[in-house]
């Protein structure tokens, strides 16, 4: 891995930019490498992979060690099926080892604008950078989402988002109330009901789907590869049908079963649950199903059925904004929920040599999905002319700092 200092001049060939240091971003570079093509990554943190050195400790990717990798190179045997987080990092820092990527760390880019036939950067430091195309691969969980509870301001308890929690350490012997029961939530969860938690509340407003991570050996995400270009009405009843035979019925300790299939939950944003411990914690009562938080009041948590609570901690599981309107937003890019219109190979109709990257949770796995598209914008890039090639389908080297 190189780290290059950046010009503050347009260079004779513009290189393409990738915004976002990530996997998605270090599987773009390399892809674009192979084929001759100079990237130069930007990340704004001093480090590859930064959310996924703050991830958690449990966290395990939810999808196999070999639907995981990145192009180039394979996730090696002895970090074991499920990879662990601090598994997944030093994959990613030998990953842009092994492909020579030319990494710029310390530089956030705030604006994107078209300028005739390339693209201009902002960047850090009064920066202004000149692409022949940019790849925006800043990632799905980018800005933590804290919902604006009334009171939220003014509440006297210890609330805080997920994404600043790293185990039960902190809190043994406390009550928590973890709120939002997506795979962040359900696995905070049930760490804490392993960790040593006094009691552990979880808030749920919609029922998720629950499936297990594997079945006879046969793991959740090769199901989701299969399903994925199925009929949606098609796979709401397979699924009804799989969590009958697969998943108990929890309807007695509050988790009902979905009244909507699960094609359709995914079409609205959500993915399903994959069991790490949650099933077993809440049949055995270390996890309490609580309703939704509606409100605040002093120290009290208001819950939806009027229920008031006073726990020493809330952690709020409620996911995250992909926050790309002050970076592209004024180019028309963004679908109402403030993510990309196209990804992958396509461009926006009138951003042409813009791409995104990333921005999908899809239930085939986001790692094998960021594999296959950064392969299709390497080759939509490669064919289209990009300038600054290296001329032996190998980029050069970087200065480093």
């Amino acid at each position: 891995m190189a780290t290059t200092p950046l010009a503050h001049s347009p260079q004779p060939d513009h290189p393409v930019y990738v915004i976002g240091g990530g996997p998605g971003g270090l599987a773009v570079a390399a892809a674009l490498r192979a084929r001759g093509v100079r990237a130069v990554v930007l990340e704004k943190s001093d480090a590859v992979g930064a959310s996924w050195r703050t991830h958690y400790d449990r966290l395990r990717l939810h999808t196999t060690r070999r639907l995981s990798a990145l192009p180039g190179l394979k996730i090696p045997r002895s970090f074991g099926r499920w990879v662990a987080r601090a598994d997944v990092v030093r994959y990613l820092e030998k990953y842009a080892e092994k492909h020579e990527l030319e990494i710029v760390t310390g530089v956030e880019v705030f604006r994107v604008e078209r300028s005739g036939a390339d693209w201009v950067l902002h960047a850090t430091g009064g920066r202004r950078l000149v692409g022949s195309a940019v790849v925006v691969a800043t990632g799905f969980n980018h800005t933590p989402r804290l919902p604006e509870w009334p009171g939220r301001d003014t509440y006297e308890g210890e609330l805080s988002h997920a994404r600043s929690y790293r185990n039960p350490e902190p809190y043994a012997g406390k009550d928590v109330l973890v709120v939002g029961i997506g795979n962040t939530g359900a696995e905070i969860a049930a760490d804490l009901a392993d960790g040593g938690a006094k009691r552990v509340r979880l808030a749920v407003r919609t029922v998720p789907h629950i499936v297990k991570r594997t079945t006879a050996g046969w793991p959740a995400q090769r199901t989701g590869i299969l399903v994925r270009r199925l009929p949606g009405a098609l796979v709401d009843r397979m699924g009804a049908a799989m969590a009958r035979v697969g998943t108990p019925d929890l309807s007695a300790h509050g988790l009902p079963r979905p009244d909507t299939g699960l094609a359709t939950r995914m079409r609205e944003g959500a993915v399903p649950v994959q069991d790490v411990g949650l099933i077993a914690a809440v049949r055995a009562g270390k996890v309490e199903i609580v309703g939704a938080v509606e409100a605040f009041e002093g120290g009290e948590v208001v819950l939806a059925d009027g229920t008031r609570i006073t726990p020493d901690a809330v952690i709020a599981a409620t996911g995250y904004r992909r926050a790309l309107e002050p970076l592209v937003g004024h180019l028309d890019v963004l679908d109402g929920r403030g993510r990309p219109v196209v990804r992958g190979a396509r461009c926006p109709r009138e951003a042409p040599g813009l791409y995104f990257s990333g921005f999908t949770n899809p239930i085939s796995g986001m790692l094998r999905e960021l594999a296959i598209d950064a392969e299709k914008i390497a080759r939509r890039i490669a064919r289209s002319g990009a300038r600054g090639r290296t001329g032996r389908g190998r980029a050069g080297r970087g200065r480093r700092t």
